[in-house]
């Protein structure tokens, strides 16, 4: 099982870092990130397998959300079915 997290905020020094390390702490394994600056905005999505988390990915959403807030980021933490569901136009 996998989740998409996306993580959008001013620059800084150890964005990456800090998101690696929350998914680290929760079991939640990096696969592949995709990070860009638009100006001196961070925009960056990540996978990451969940199969061995040791919280639920609804916990661990809204931990990644109260982190980002601390950090002053927007952090979201989606199931990768919800895409799956979504219908072509």
């Amino acid at each position: 099982m996998r989740a998409v997290v996306t993580v959008i905020g001013k620059d800084m020094v150890g964005i990456l870092a800090k998101v690696s390390a929350e998914c680290e702490k929760a079991n939640m394994n990096v696969l592949e990130v995709t990070q860009t600056l638009l100006q001196d905005m961070f925009a960056m999505i990540m996978l990451i397998d969940i199969s061995k988390g040791t919280q639920s990915l609804a916990d661990f959403a809204t931990h990644m959300e109260v982190v980002g807030k601390e950090w002053n980021l927007v952090i979201h933490v989606m199931h990768e079915d919800i895409f799956n569901s979504m219908h072509k136009i």
